[in-house]
């Protein structure tokens, strides 16, 4: 059966780590740190702007802007290789 990853809630934290929980309860934080700097991520330089992730509406996964937003099972995958 196809699950597809919404996210419904996310929290940023200090050193470019996310926390994040899905529809289903799944819960936990990420780290991102390793993509801070690099390409379109070049963004995250202001730690502000990371700061300021949001739950894009039309595709329920978290995001920056307009242009800007991460795949939500890459994410969900990530949470639970922490568990």
């Amino acid at each position: 059966m196809f699950y597809r990853a919404k996210i419904v809630k996310c929290e940023p934290h200090d050193d470019y780590k996310l926390w994040i929980q899905f529809d289903d309860g799944l819960a936990g934080e990420v780290d991102l740190k390793k993509l801070a700097g690099k390409g379109v991520f070049s963004a995250w330089n202001s730690i502000e702007f990371f700061k300021s992730v949001h739950i894009d509406k039309k595709t329920q996964t978290v995001a920056w802007g307009e242009d800007l937003d991460l795949d939500p099972y890459v994410l969900r995958n990530q949470v639970l290789s922490n568990e």
